[in-house]
């Protein structure tokens, strides 16, 4: 390989004459090229081979690129989808909740005066409604995390810790699911045994979790009030019929609920 390295260099430190002859018989013509251009012309080979491959593989690398546009362009349109339907169900809620305050001032209930209890969340670029929210802040959980009774179906195990750490509570699908008290939303998300859960930190070590919801109305880092709905209730994760899961820690122990908060009367 050295000796044919050798003969290379030294071949292009010497002239070259090309003989061309035409087929024809004509007359042939010689080209002399010198050393110098022998060293020119392998250099411009060696940059055009070059050139070559730095263009394959950017060929290469937009090809694979292009190759993922598809599937990114649909994950972006489902989540603008799924951002549509949100967006429809937090109007639609506004608009039932509105008809309601009407229908009781034709009773003569003003909610104006009485002032509901009851917070939905605004729709993405709107107010929330005529009626102001109040600040949020944190609070410890004293709240009924519905806006009914319903019927509880499963309490606190005392002393199978794990088993079921908080109440069942039954209630017709899409109910209103409300914050205990006011906090931040810390983790929400889906479960194989909780389905769609919200988690709120109340401070002071308080935290509530909401389980078995059929959609979710709050963002990860949102602060909430004290009685505004969340999500709507569901049979979503291990669940056999509609109800809510509802969960109160203190510095992460499950503590029973009904020591906290009262399930309205019947």
């Amino acid at each position: 390989m050295s000796t044919l390295r050798a003969r290379l260099r030294e071949a292009l430190r010497r002239p070259v004459t090309i003989m061309v002859i035409p087929e024809d018989g004509g007359e042939s013509r010689s080209i002399r090229l010198s050393a110098f251009r022998l060293r020119l012309l392998a250099g411009v080979a060696a940059l055009v081979i070059m050139a070559l491959v730095l263009m394959a593989g950017s060929w290469w690398f937009v090809a694979r690129q292009a190759a993922r546009v598809p599937g990114l362009e649909a994950r972006a349109s489902a989540a603008e989808a799924e951002a549509a339907r949100v967006r429809t169900l937090a109007l639609r809620l506004q608009d039932v909740e509105e008809r309601y305050r009407r229908l009781r001032s034709l009773f003569g209930s003003s909610p104006a005066a009485e002032g509901s209890d009851i917070w939905l969340p605004p729709p993405p670029g709107g107010t929330g409604g005529e009626t102001p929210l109040p600040p949020p802040g944190p609070s410890i959980p004293s709240s009924w995390p519905l806006p009914e009774r319903g019927v509880i179906t499963q309490h606190l195990l005392e002393g199978a810790e794990g088993d079921h750490p908080g109440l069942d509570v039954a209630v017709p699908t899409h109910t209103y699911i409300l914050a205990a008290g006011g906090g931040t939303v810390v983790d929400l998300g889906e479960d194989d045994i909780y389905g769609k859960f919200v988690i709120l930190d109340h401070g002071d070590g308080y935290s509530t979790l909401y389980a078995h919801a059929s959609l979710l109305l709050v963002e990860r880092g949102q602060e909430v009030r004290e009685r505004e709905v969340i999500a709507l209730t569901g049979s979503t994760g291990r669940s056999t019929a509609p109800h809510l899961h509802f969960e109160v820690l203190k510095d992460g122990a499950p503590v029973d609920p009904l020591t906290l908060v009262a399930q309205p009367p019947a």
